[in-house]
């Protein structure tokens, strides 16, 4: 493990693996470094990767109040380290990517895995009563609730909840469960920023996998057509857990145009 400290003070953790392109590697929502690392592995046969907690997850400190723009610097001290570099943006970390390209930061490249905007009303309601219930459960530092809302919202049934609760990784969940209004702020109202988007400037690359939900499919395309020359591809088999073995060889290619 490495560190490099934000501008605002906070430590940002992060383990460097492989060799050839710099990539950074930015979670998604209930991750850090270690739930990631098995993907982490993966893509070190194509590049130099960059895991990092993400600012109050895992060996990272936090620094309030909570700002996306404090994500951002997070990022850019990251660049710091690494110099220009590509990076690769999970789910809600997607949405934090593209913030982030779109503030200016010097990515080389950017690519978008399956951000979960929604353009759909009833989709819209559910999630802003998600949005809702969430931060009175954080108000109450009720955890075990926090997490069983995020796994209801990303879909998994109350049975699945309840057996997970008796899983290693619910204790994981319980320890990021604030986090996961971070990443709710990156979703802002959880429709796509088509305007702030439309800054832009680094290569894009906006992926989804044909065995995600609907929803998400809808979601990259939209996403690809609001950013300036943005590329777009689905990737076969592959669902919201996108496997390296899969994602490399389009990543490989890409990297190197």
């Amino acid at each position: 493990m490495e560190t490099v400290t934000s501008k605002d003070g906070t430590t940002i953790a992060y383990d460097k693996l492989g060799a050839g392109p710099s990539l950074i590697l930015v979670s998604g929502g209930s991750c850090d470094r270690m739930v990631d690392a098995g993907l982490a592995n993966g893509l070190a046969e194509v590049a130099t990767v960059y895991n990092y907690d993400r600012r109050g997850r895992g060996d990272s400190t936090d620094t309030l109040p909570y700002a996306v723009e404090r994500e951002i610097e997070d990022l850019q001290a990251l660049l710091d380290v690494t110099g220009r570099a590509a990076v690769l943006g999970l789910s809600s970390g997607a949405a934090l990517t593209a913030h982030a390209a779109a503030a200016g930061l010097d990515f080389s490249h950017v690519v978008l895995w399956e951000a979960p905007y929604l353009n759909d009303e009833g989709l819209l309601a559910r999630a802003k009563k998600y949005r809702a219930d969430l931060a009175a459960a954080l108000a109450q530092d009720d955890r075990d609730g926090a997490v069983a809302l995020f796994m209801r919202q990303v879909g998994l049934p109350d049975e699945m909840i309840a057996g997970m609760k008796h899983s290693p990784y619910w204790e994981i969940g319980r320890r990021l469960a604030l986090t996961l209004a971070y990443d709710a702020a990156c979703l802002g109202d959880d429709r796509i920023p088509a305007e702030t988007f439309a800054k832009i400037r680094a290569k894009t690359l906006v992926l989804d996998g044909d065995q995600s939900p609907a929803f998400m499919r809808e979601a990259a395309a939209a996403l690809a057509g609001a950013i300036p020359n943005a590329k777009a591809a689905t990737l076969a088999g592959q669902d919201h857990d996108v496997q390296a073995a899969v994602l490399n060889p389009v990543l490989s290619e890409f990297l190197a145009s």
